[in-house]
């Protein structure tokens, strides 16, 4: 069995040969039909998720996930049941959720996204993954492996160079990395070298004596002393002018400097994480960056994959900003999935920034709308695509966070919900972030989320979720 592949075990040849066909759709990997038992037969690491229909008595359909899971414990289980089998049901350990047949296309997106996230969390035995995954949200290759890197070095002192086109996300990654490390109750001090000028930069970043220079009224920290204990992100660092590379060679090298027009020495206590869009590689070349202070910066770099070859990201990334707009109150908007798929194959040169600037901006068109593949602004509009392309609406994923003092804007889709299960949905995705958030000490969960220690418990048991170890 190939990389990621999916199982299904599902008995029903028309449900399994409609569901394979929408999985090729959404997913693109290898499909394979199996039976419960015999769990020798399969190389289990190399499947990313099993879908199962519910069919048979319920013990027995018990017995046989509670068996699946003993075999293949890293790997989510989603259940598929009909309307016949909607009733509220115990889900055993390892099955993430159930769905009701027929399955809608945003629904599975979804799934496969919650599986990457339960593997990667599997994995890495900790709640850093499933928050990384909600934050850096995309089931690319490329996406995963930025993940895996952040976890890796985050909580290490090395100088991190994070590498990527403009509107990649870098400045994302850099606040991960802050927010994973020790120094994470400590301040997180951005600084954009590209947008002050070089005159001025040595003061923004060590601090000034009073009457040092003309116009120095009165004694200023910089950005060193105020990220004291804490993370200095350098954004843009390939844009910073050759004699301040030179002094902040000598701060990195001897872990102290002095304000402008001072004598005395301050110990800094900062990690630095520096990002560009350039090759700085090719600047020293060229005499533009000096290449002792990019080896100082580059213990460990990250390479921000641009958008246009996260093309599998896309749907999840719109699902995104979209729920990010509804809850910031901001208005709402759904798109059709042929509309999906043309920005899927559109190649952003402004990266997931551009990707926000257009979602923004077709929620201010469309308010509460439906944006089809013809209401997309031109050039976005990629030739092939069949503006009649009958898929379901993708769903809105619940949001990450509650948001207190906001009234959020939920839109009805064209074809209703069924309102149980979204509920369910919701209460799972609150429980799961709760947990994370208290780094799986149940107690403190239960009192996040206002409910008994022991309800709470029932509901864990009930979702199939875990704590985190």
């Amino acid at each position: 069995m190939s990389a990621d592949s999916l199982l299904l075990i599902i008995e029903n040849p028309e449900i399994r040969e409609q569901l394979t066909t929408i999985l090729n759709f959404v997913e693109q990997t290898n499909i394979t039909a199996h039976g419960f038992g015999n769990w020798n037969s399969i190389e289990t690491d190399s499947i990313k998720a099993v879908f199962v229909e519910a069919v048979g008595a319920s013990a027995k359909l018990t017995s046989e996930l509670e068996a699946a899971h003993k075999a293949m414990p890293r790997v989510p289980i989603f259940l598929i049941a009909g309307d016949a089998d909607s009733e509220e049901q115990e889900l055993p350990e390892g099955v993430l959720a159930p769905l009701k047949w027929p399955v809608q296309y945003g629904q599975l997106v979804t799934c496969l996204h919650r599986a990457d996230i339960y593997r990667e969390s599997a994995r890495a035995g900790s709640a850093n993954a499933a928050a990384l995954s909600r934050v850096l949200v995309g089931r690319s290759g490329g996406l995963r492996q930025v993940r895996h890197l952040i976890e890796q070095v985050a909580d290490s002192e090395a100088s991190v160079l994070i590498l990527g086109e403009s509107g990649t996300g870098k400045e994302v990654v850099a606040r991960s990395l802050h927010h994973l490390s020790s120094r994470k109750d400590k301040p997180f001090v951005p600084v954009n070298c590209g947008a002050i000028p070089g005159e001025l930069l040595e003061s923004e970043l060590f601090g000034h004596e009073k009457g040092a220079f003309t116009g120095a009224l009165t004694t200023r920290q910089g950005r060193f002393e105020i990220a004291q204990g804490g993370t200095l992100f350098l954004d843009e660092i390939g844009d910073m002018p050759m004699p301040m590379q030179v002094k902040l060679l000598r701060v990195l090298q001897e872990r102290s400097f002095e304000r402008v027009g001072s004598n005395k020495t301050i110990y800094a206590d900062v990690r630095i994480i520096a990002a560009t869009h350039r090759n700085l590689e090719d600047n020293i070349r060229d005499g533009s960056f000096r290449e002792d202070l990019y080896y100082r910066l580059n213990v460990f770099p990250i390479d921000m994959p641009p958008l246009r070859e996260r093309s599998e990201d896309i749907a999840l990334l719109i699902n995104e900003l979209i729920a990010r707009l509804e809850r910031d109150g901001r208005g709402s908007v759904r798109l059709t999935p042929a509309a999906i798929a043309s920005l899927s194959q559109y190649p952003w040169p402004g990266n997931v920034r551009e990707l926000a600037n257009l979602i923004e901006r077709l929620v201010i068109m469309f308010p509460m709308g439906v944006v089809d593949y013809r209401d997309l602004p031109e050039k976005f509009q990629i030739e092939g695509i069949d503006a009649a392309e009958d898929v379901p609406l993708p769903e809105i994923e619940p949001e990450s966070e509650p948001v207190s003092g906001v009234e959020t804007a939920f839109v009805l889709p064209r074809e209703g919900i069924d309102l149980k299960d979204h509920l369910a949905e919701l209460e799972q995705s609150f429980i799961q972030q709760a947990l994370d958030d208290a780094e799986g000490v149940v107690a403190h969960a239960a009192k996040r989320l206002n409910m008994r220690r022991t309800t709470l418990v029932e509901k864990m048991r009930k979702y199939g979720l875990q704590r985190a170890e």
